[in-house]
């Protein structure tokens, strides 16, 4: 079963796959306003729980507002806030990681005991305790999200940064008189930039997921606002009635989070990152 899966992972044919369809999903996301049949917060109880027609192709959620849109809309929020955090996070734990693992000593201790206390803690625990301190809200549980995912990143760069000191040209660099700032600038960041594209790949589908729960606990997006985790939590009432209203969303969660994986797990074999977990 290792072996057939390893296979996969190793297929030329899954990245330009699933980088096909994540484009799909992005092109979706940005052109929600004006390919959407209908306003996705409209709110009309005339059109209650219809079926999938002409006008509602995958029908209508409880109030009436219809599916489709409301779907092709939380793509917007679930990718485009995903990447947010992604890149915020990332770019924390670049510089504090890239800095600790050059400059060592204390400053390194500090930092590196901080990101271990951090790390201590499952993240999703964490983010639920700053939620409880900030509030809930979308702004709040994205803040409470960069806050907690920039110890991962930080771990990964801090150990780049300690092997790139033993090459012979840090040395150089320190001998032709280049100051501490410019060679983690000019010669430190970039040797520990190119993992980027599959740390991206790998980390995205725990944003999307992470966005997703706090939403379903209605800590995240706020109703009436289409997000896909917020959907599966309005939709849960009527499970045995309408299971649709938690199953569209549902799937698409699914879809969004294999691909990233799929595309990721490829990504690490072909260039050797790995997963923090």
């Amino acid at each position: 079963m290792i072996t057939s899966i390893r296979t996969i992972f190793k297929n030329e044919k899954v990245i330009p796959i699933c980088s096909t369809i994540l484009g799909i999903l992005f092109i979706i996301a940005i052109l929600a306003p004006w390919i959407t049949p209908n306003d996705p917060v409209a709110v009309n109880l005339a059109y209650k729980l219809q079926p999938p027609s002409w006008n509602f192709p995958l029908g209508t959620d409880h109030l009436g507002r219809c599916n489709l849109s409301r779907i092709l809309y939380g793509a917007r929020i679930s990718l485009g806030f995903a990447i947010l955090i992604f890149i915020s996070s990332l770019a924390i734990g670049l510089i504090i990681g890239t800095f600790s693992g050059y400059k060592g000593g204390w400053v390194d201790h500090v930092l590196m005991r901080f990101c271990d206390a951090v790390m201590a803690f499952p993240s999703l625990i964490l983010v639920l305790g700053l939620v409880g301190i900030f509030g809930p809200g979308l702004s709040q549980v994205i803040l409470a999200l960069m806050l907690v995912q920039w110890v991962y990143y930080a771990r990964m760069f801090r150990g780049m940064a300690l092997s790139l000191k033993e090459q012979n040209f840090i040395p150089a660099a320190k001998i032709s008189g280049s100051s501490q700032w410019k060679i983690i600038k000019n010669h430190i960041i970039p040797n520990v930039l190119p993992p980027l594209v599959v740390m991206g790949t790998l980390e995205m589908g725990w944003a999307i997921m992470d966005i997703s729960a706090m939403s379903f606990l209605g800590l995240g997006v706020q109703s009436p606002t289409p997000e896909w985790g917020a959907m599966i939590h309005e939709g849960k009432s009527y499970i045995r009635t309408n299971p649709e209203l938690m199953l569209y969303p549902g799937l698409s969660i699914m879809l969004v989070i294999v691909t990233f994986n799929l595309l990721g797990e490829a990504l690490s074999e072909r260039y050797g990152v790995k997963r923090r977990f």
